[in-house]
């Protein structure tokens, strides 16, 4: 089924991940909005490559109700939303990344997901929630305790919910975890060699593309999709 003129907003969507989903999207005709947190200039200069108006830019810190609220304002037919926002949550210091991490990878994404399930449940709106993971939530690295174990939390916040919006309604959450894509945060991880051995090993035939996460995260947004509370993990086998 088509996405046309369906309300789709993407949340920390100005990076290389939210670009290539939305890409997806407006080819489908469909109402894409995009926010970011800081970084307006990336954002301008991906809304101006996938030839997004300038209205559809929004600027929103998902730690701020405020701004959460705001941004839901914005698409007051929400058929979908993708929350792709994140931190690397990088560094030795727990008592400094552990916060950062919990406030930009767990808290203000789940907390911006259940606030539009309650606006899609008032409007009786079948839709779509996706939420963006890692390959880290699920399978165990060194060094990634402050990013890895707030995504873990966000995977399981997000199955939570799903289960709370089954019914008549329909609206539908699912998580997507990325693996080693040469877009957005893993990008410094594959620079600095991180992750090489794997395709020394042969274990994978390459690294991920961003259109291999636009595509599963188009995949749990289509319309008639039975599929709720559930992981896809996109990693070119990589965690196995």
């Amino acid at each position: 089924m088509s996405l046309r003129g369906r309300e789709i907003v993407l949340a920390g969507g100005a990076g290389g991940l939210g670009s290539a989903a939305a890409s997806l999207l407006l080819n489908e005709d469909a109402r894409v909005l995009i926010s970011y947190r800081s970084n307006r200039e990336r954002a301008e200069h991906t809304a101006l490559e996938i030839r997004l108006p300038a209205e559809q830019v929004i600027q929103a810190d998902l730690a701020s109700e405020k701004d959460r609220t705001r941004l839901l304002d914005e698409a007051p037919e929400l058929y979908g939303l993708v929350v792709l926002t994140g931190d690397p949550a990088r560094g030795s210091d727990l008592a400094d990344t552990l916060p950062r991490s919990f406030e930009t990878n767990f808290a203000g994404p789940i907390q911006l997901a259940r606030e539009a399930a309650e606006r899609m449940k008032a409007r009786h709106m079948a839709g779509s929630i996706v939420m963006l993971g890692t390959m880290q939530a699920g399978a165990l690295f060194p060094g990634s305790t402050a990013y890895a174990s707030q995504k873990a939390a966000l995977v399981h916040a997000s199955l939570i919910l799903a289960k709370e919006c089954r019914g008549p309604v329909n609206i539908r959450v699912n998580v997507v975890n990325p693996g080693v894509t040469a877009a957005g945060m893993a990008q410094a991880s594959i620079a600095s060699g991180k992750y090489q051995h794997y395709l020394d090993e042969g274990a994978i035939a390459r690294y991920g593309a961003a259109i291999d996460v636009a595509r599963a995260i188009r995949f749990f947004l289509e319309p008639d999709n039975y599929i709720t509370g559930q992981v896809l993990t996109v990693d070119g086998g990589l965690t196995l």
